[in-house]
């Protein structure tokens, strides 16, 4: 599972014109689901995400001092089938590290209900649509979370 995470001052997810979902200050999470993923990659992208400090302190002198629990931040979750594309041979992307789309938006619903069980006013846009994401980037401050990488020791140098 991949979790390409931007802070936001603002972010909102329009299909059709229309607005699907819209934050204020948090983080937009553009989620690449991978093929083999389960419920535990979940729990490791959502726990990390929740509890990385990514927003300044208080009085902002430290960058990198509060998490989304810390500044009680919001959450636009979107689904994007492209992040875990492979661009490694030719000039047209390789989707075959995709998840097929049922398993897909599974956990990309469990993904979304896992984060508003821990008390996140979480909004999403829909699976599947064409949509429009505008994001005001805050910093900019963007990282990749990838729960594979998660999963090794953290002494790992591979």
């Amino acid at each position: 599972m991949i979790a390409l995470i931007q802070r936001v001052i603002s972010s909102k997810v329009e299909v059709d014109g229309k607005t699907v979902g819209e934050i204020g200050k948090g983080v937009n999470v553009l989620l690449g689901v991978e093929k083999g993923d389960t419920e535990g990659d979940i729990e490791l992208i959502v726990d990390k995400l929740v509890k990385l400090r990514m927003f300044p302190s208080e009085d902002g002198s430290k960058e990198f001092d509060r998490s989304l629990e810390d500044v009680n931040g919001e959450i636009l979750v979107v689904s994007q089938f492209t992040l875990p594309a492979s661009l490694r041979k030719g000039r047209r992307p390789s989707f075959d590290r995709s998840e097929r789309p049922e398993r897909a938006k599974e956990l990309y619903e469990k993904f979304i209900k896992a984060l508003r069980e821990r008390g996140f006013k979480v909004e999403s846009g829909v699976f599947g649509a064409d949509m429009r994401v505008y994001i005001v980037n805050d910093g900019p401050v963007t990282f990749i979370l990838r729960s594979e990488e998660l999963k090794k020791p953290r002494n790992s140098k591979g």
